[in-house]
């Protein structure tokens, strides 16, 4: 199936690791633009070499996007080099644990910039971009907001927010056919879920043990799999799909984790 994004510029933040890489990689793979917008330049431009080398094209956009003035630059500096944006993910974010109990105000607001905030701010800054495109926004969020996770206080309500955003957006934005979803990741092995594991007691039995409890085949959801459903939501093959969460988690959330 042909998605139609050859030349499609898609901002993608967080796209230097895990699932905001895999995310940029098969945009670029469908003949997309991904723009990598990412803290580190050096880890921005390890992605941008290994999409060129594949034959594709990437723009990069190095932005501490718990800084507000760094959201702006990296949309300007996107509509500056390409003149346009057609699709935004908001993925970007860090699990940091900080709960009820072992938390505090600082710890709380900090950890909701990490997370939560920059995806209003850059969806705020693009909007006029994304309404002469006629664009598609993808919000990358976590079972966490549903399930809760514990000593997560902070990820679970940016996640909520994340949520609730979507649903928002996909009112106010209506009028403008700009559609707005949300993929919900359940166990996704990335480079962050491999550092937290090892910090575990006994991580590898930890793992199996988590593994196990995933309905569908009793394994990971992968970067790439939660890539082509992003594809398929910035893409006009989902024209009339607007304020849907959906869960790309092997079942994990909805079906019994006790099923044989």
């Amino acid at each position: 199936m042909d998605l139609e994004l050859k030349d499609k510029v898609v901002v993608v933040t967080g796209a230097a690791k895990g699932i905001g890489k895999g995310i940029a990689l098969a945009l670029a793979n469908e003949g997309a633009i991904p723009v990598i917008v990412g803290r580190s330049q050096a880890d921005n431009d390890v992605v941008r070499q290994e999409i060129e080398s594949a034959g594709g094209q990437a723009f990069c956009v190095e932005a501490e996007l718990t800084r507000p003035e760094d959201c702006e630059r990296a949309i300007a500096d996107t509509l500056a080099r390409f003149g346009h944006i057609d699709g935004l993910v908001n993925n970007a974010g860090v699990n940091d644990g900080v709960g009820l109990e072992s938390g505090s105000y600082q710890k709380f607001v900090d950890s909701l910039h990490k997370s939560l905030i920059h995806y209003y701010l850059m969806a705020h800054h693009a909007l006029p971009a994304l309404k002469a495109s006629k664009g598609s926004i993808v919000n990358i969020s976590s079972k966490t907001a549903e399930t809760g996770q514990g000593n997560t206080s902070a990820y679970a309500a940016a996640n909520g927010g994340r949520n609730a955003l979507t649903r928002e957006w996909a009112v106010e934005l209506l009028p403008y056919s700009i559609r707005v979803n949300a993929i919900i990741v359940a166990e996704c092995f990335t480079p962050l879920y491999d550092k937290w594991i090892k910090t575990l007691p006994n991580p590898e039995e930890t793992l199996a043990k988590i593994t196990r409890r995933i309905p569908l085949e009793q394994r990971m959801t992968t970067a790439a799999e939660i890539a082509d459903t992003v594809l398929f939501l910035l893409s006009q093959r989902s024209s009339h799909t607007t304020g849907q969460l959906i869960h790309v988690d092997g079942g994990y959330v909805h079906l019994d984790r006790a099923i044989d």
